[in-house]
């Protein structure tokens, strides 16, 4: 069974296509519950109009796949908190160019 580590992991290989910064650290990535052979990831947007959401989310959720032992993934997109720049890791500012 994978744990909550190795699908966050797993997930660090997903790009936001326009930032080029992966979805963990950029944020977007609020939650990941391991049930069974199930991953159930909560994340959000950076903002609710992204035209690549319904395919970043598709991402999510492949990319999450490749946690070893995983059979499914469950992404629910919510915007409730929003995100903002705040929840970014040190590595993501940095690599933004952001101090």
């Amino acid at each position: 069974m994978a744990t909550e580590t190795e699908v966050r992991d797993a997930l660090r290989t997903i790009m936001d296509p326009e930032l080029g910064v992966n979805v963990v650290d950029l944020g977007l990535v609020y939650d990941v519950e391991v049930r069974d052979d199930e991953a159930h990831i909560r994340m959000t947007l950076t903002s609710a109009g992204c035209p690549i959401g319904t395919s970043l989310a598709e991402g999510v959720r492949t990319g999450a796949l490749n946690a070893p032992g995983l059979k499914d993934a469950h992404v629910e997109v919510v915007f409730d908190p929003p995100w903002t720049p705040d929840r970014m890791s040190d590595e993501a500012r940095a690599q933004l160019g952001w101090k």
